[in-house]
């Protein structure tokens, strides 16, 4: 006997139901993360519009090189 508490079309409903709401959560992760994407590209933009020895100084400070590599690439630039 049919009450109308079904699950519309059965498991299927459910099922669309489910994919309907994870679309929506990744359309909403898409947009942020297409949003941090532009930023991230202007930033990077910004940072290479610096000068060459201003970032090989702030790479050093950061400990993202040793002193013999600073050395050596600030040879090269010279």
């Amino acid at each position: 006997m049919m009450t109308g508490f079904g699950l519309g079309f059965g498991g299927i409903g459910s099922v669309f139901m489910i994919l309907f709401w994870v679309a929506v959560i990744a359309g909403i992760v898409w947009l942020v993360w297409s949003i941090d994407g532009t930023n991230t590209q202007l930033s990077m933009q910004t940072q290479s519009s610096a000068n060459t020895p201003e970032i090989l100084d702030r790479r050093y400070a950061n400990s993202e090189l040793t002193y013999e590599q600073h050395e050596a690439i600030k040879q090269d630039l010279q």
